[in-house]
This record gives structure tokens, C-alpha cells and sequence, in this order.
């Protein structure tokens, strides 16, 4: 299982090992943006197969950056093979978002089922890098005559890189940008917040910074790193009043850190329309796409749990009138000592009547299990579940009957039968099932409908494929 540790600034040059090599050319893929919106979107990091993998939480869902290989021995696959065990584990589906265009091939090939989406708002604008340090041509005649009325209006204006022996000019120049500020987009606001207390990492190794000075104050500032062939700006401030000045600190910024780069980088608009016009004016060479890929389980096929019917038996959907006999299945601990779940680790409360009901009825609505109520002339006898779905075409199928049915081979009935649906029906292409290796009677069972495949010091495991 992964282990997660929060992003924080201790450990950036941990994450910029693997930044620093990175190809993918997108801002998220970076140590300044992690740390910048660490309290937005809370991310975690893991290492595994030789790869960076971050953990994010946004809007209560989690989601996951494409991993980072730390060199070209890092296998992508082995952590993919991570993210979805993790997944597996949690019950939840693997959702990445951020994903380069480039990986778009490896996802559709991995997962069957997958829904896809690219938000032009967040794509990230691309330039050569040698355009925005000469701004050569009649298409950058307008960058250049700003540039030259800025060092006619101030020719003592220089720029300089940044040291941490700034600080106090720095903070005169964040105390002068917030007077200018006027917009009043609460995720503006937050960025102007996020942007100043990321240039406090102004030293680290991977932190480049630089301002455009006028008599003792700084009247712009830039923050970037390099990642890969391309320089990411993280933060460009200028003071207004000084015409001239954003351009100006684009040149000066790219001249300065940007020579031995093919590409820079200067983010997303963030959806504000002066950026957006802005970004543009400066002739992008391509726009950094990002998407989003949502990987689903064969159950999003379906609308509502099917009826299936074998020689005895028929399995559907429980109902509320079953919930006296399935209160008596799920509570019964001596008969359940094989089943390898004990509800009590996610009860949270008292419990209730209805509660084992309701869990099913959800597990259904998120998709995450299908509960099958085992009937036998109508009368409720045992469930089915098929559950622990890895979003690539493998599930897990158990099955329980109550204690006075047991014996009549009503487990394997509908054991095999709902094995049979998840294949042949459902699309599954793979069903695992594992028992207790003291469990004799299941063992049994499973040994008629499926292929051993293996065992541990505890279970017994069994597959059965098309």
C-alpha cells in the first residue's frame, strides 16, 4: 500500500528530483505549485516503480497527478499498478487529473472504461523560449516599442536576480502591490495571498527569482524554476503605475534564466479575461492541454441491480422487507467468522435497523458493490456481492447463505451463477475470490466454479476468467 506524506516545504527538493527531469511541460508538474497551493488542494506525495506520485483532495474527491518518473528507468506502469491497488483498497475508482497530453494513450489503453475531459480554461501557455527573450520580428513590434518607452521613461531601471537578503524590499513591494490591487475574484484574491508567501522559498536550489529595480524599490517581480527543457514563471507582479513594466520583466526574466531552455511556460489565465489577452499578445507556440480522466467499473453500466435465476434460486435487488433476515446474516459473528469483513470497522455511530440496508443501497449508488439478495421461493436465504473493482476488468465475488439454509448447496448455485453474469454479461474479464484456508466448505465450493490461484498465510485465492 502507498504511504503519503504532505507536501510541505521541508521536503521540495525530495519532489524537485523528480521536477527537475520532468518532460511534461504543465505547471502542476512543478515544486513552486505544490507548494504555492498546498492549502487548495492539500497534496501528498509517495514514491513508487521510480516515480513521483502525488495525492490531491479537492471538493472532498481525490485525485492524482500523472507520475513522474525520477529517470528514464522509472516505470509509469509500476505506479499506475500502485494507484489502482491503493484505489482498490479504499473502494474508490482512480481519478487523474492534470494529465498531459502525451499520457493520453497509455490511460485508454489501461482502462476500458474511462470518461475524459479538457478545460480550456486551466491549459497552460506555451512560448519559445527564444521569442520572449529577443521579441524578434514585426509580430513582437508592440512588446518592443513597450519595452523601449519603459527605458526611456526609466532609464535607471535595472533587473537583478533575487536573494534572500530581499526580504525587506520584497515586503515593501507586496505592501505597494496589494494597494494597487483591485479585483475582486475571491480566487485572485487567494492567488495574491498563495504568491506571497511562496516567495519566501526565495534561496532553495530550484526557486529562480528576479525584479526590476528603481532606486532602491523593486517595481516587478518574477518566480520560477526549470523542469524538464522549460522554465515555468510561477509569479509575475508588476506595480501598474510603471508603464511598460510587464514586458519589460518577461524579457528580462527570460533573458535571465530562460537561455538553456527550449520552452517557457507562463501558466494558466486562470479564466480572467486581461490575462487571457494579455498571454495572447505574447504569441503562444501551443497551449499546455491538461485532462482529466475518470476511470469507472463496469458497473456504470448499469441503471439498477438485474434479476438473474438459476435451477433453484433467484437473485435481485434487496428490498426493505428483507432487512429483518439480512440484519440476521450481517450480525451473526459465529457464521460470519469466514466472511473476512467485520462491519465494525466502518460503523460510525449507533447502529441503526436499517443500517446495513442503507450501506448497500450506497455501495450500489456510487457503484462501488452490488449487493444480490439470494432468494429461494421468494424467501430471502443469503447475499452476493461482487465488490473490490480495480477499473480494469477484474472484481471480487463473495457470497454467504443464513446458517438454517446452509449445507443444500445454495452458496454455490448462486456463487457460480453470478459468476457467470459478471463474465459474460457484465464484462468482466477477470472474478478473484479467496477463502480462509480453515474454511474446508468454501474452499470446496470455489474449487468446483473457479482455478486456484495461489495462497498466503491466511487465504486461499481462486480466479476464474473467460
Amino acid at each position: 500500500m502507498l504511504e503519503f506524506k504532505h507536501i510541505n516545504v521541508r521536503n521540495s527538493a525530495r519532489l524537485n528530483r523528480y521536477y527537475k527531469h520532468c518532460t511534461y511541460r504543465l505547471c502542476e508538474y512543478s515544486v513552486g505549485v505544490k507548494l504555492m497551493w498546498r492549502q487548495h488542494f492539500s497534496p501528498m506525495f509517495a514514491e513508487a516503480g521510480g516515480c513521483l506520485i502525488v495525492r490531491n483532495q479537492h471538493h472532498g474527491r481525490t485525485t492524482f497527478d500523472y507520475p513522474v518518473p525520477l529517470d528514464p528507468q522509472g516505470s509509469v506502469e509500476e505506479a499506475l499498478d500502485c494507484i489502482d491497488a491503493y484505489c482498490r483498497e479504499k473502494g474508490i475508482c482512480p481519478v487523474f487529473t492534470q494529465v498531459p497530453q502525451e499520457a493520453m494513450g497509455l490511460l485508454t489503453a489501461r482502462y476500458p472504461l474511462l470518461r475524459t475531459d479538457s478545460n480550456r480554461l486551466w491549459q497552460d501557455y506555451l512560448y519559445n523560449a527564444q521569442d520572449l527573450i529577443q521579441f524578434a520580428g514585426r509580430r513582437y513590434s508592440g512588446q518592443r516599442n513597450h519595452i523601449n518607452k519603459f527605458k526611456k521613461l526609466y532609464p535607471e531601471a535595472t533587473f537583478r536576480p533575487i536573494t534572500p537578503e530581499d526580504w525587506e524590499e520584497l515586503d515593501q513591494f507586496w505592501d505597494a502591490f496589494h494597494l494597487a490591487f483591485n479585483k475582486e475574484n475571491a480566487m485572485a484574491k487567494k492567488e495574491l495571498c498563495y504568491a506571497r508567501k511562496l516567495t519566501r522559498q526565495i534561496g532553495k536550489s530550484w526557486c529562480l527569482a528576479g525584479a526590476i529595480e528603481l532606486e532602491g524599490k523593486f517595481i516587478a517581480i518574477s518566480l520560477g524554476e526549470i523542469c524538464g527543457d522549460t522554465l515555468i514563471c510561477h509569479i509575475e507582479k508588476g506595480l501598474p503605475q510603471y508603464e511598460g513594466v510587464y514586458p519589460m520583466m518577461v524579457q528580462s526574466f527570460a533573458a535571465c534564466y530562460g537561455q538553456n531552455c527550449a520552452y517557457i511556460n507562463r501558466e494558466d489565465d486562470g479564466a480572467d479575461r486581461g490575462l487571457r489577452v494579455s498571454k495572447t499578445q505574447y504569441l503562444p507556440c501551443a497551449m499546455g492541454k491538461k485532462f482529466t480522466v475518470e476511470t469507472m467499473t463496469e458497473l456504470q453500466r448499469l441503471s439498477q441491480v438485474p434479476t438473474l435465476v438459476s435451477q433453484r434460486l433467484k437473485l435481485d435487488a434487496l428490498t426493505r422487507t428483507d432487512i429483518p433476515d439480512y440484519n440476521r446474516l450481517c450480525l451473526d459473528d459465529q457464521h460470519n467468522r469466514w466472511w473476512g469483513y467485520d462491519y465494525r470497522q466502518d460503523l460510525k455511530g449507533p447502529l441503526t435497523e436499517s443500517w446495513f440496508y442503507r450501506v448497500a443501497q450506497a455501495d450500489f449508488k456510487n457503484r462501488l458493490a452490488i449487493n444480490f439478495a439470494i432468494r429461494l421461493d421468494g424467501q430471502f436465504i443469503g447475499e452476493a456481492v461482487l465488490y473490490r473493482f480495480d477499473c480494469k476488468g477484474t472484481a471480487e465475488l463473495g457470497c454467504r447463505i443464513l446458517p438454517e439454509f446452509a449445507g443444500h448447496g445454495y452458496g454455490a448455485e448462486a456463487f457460480a451463477r453470478v459468476a457467470d453474469w459478471s463474465l459474460y454479461e457484465l464484462g468482466l474479464t477477470l472474478l478473484e475470490a479467496k477463502c480462509y484456508k480453515e474454511n474446508t466448505a468454501s474452499e470446496k465450493m470455489l474449487s468446483a466454479v473457479m482455478r486456484p490461484a495461489g495462497e498466503d498465510e491466511t487465504f486461499l485465492y481462486f480466479t476464474k476468467s473467460i
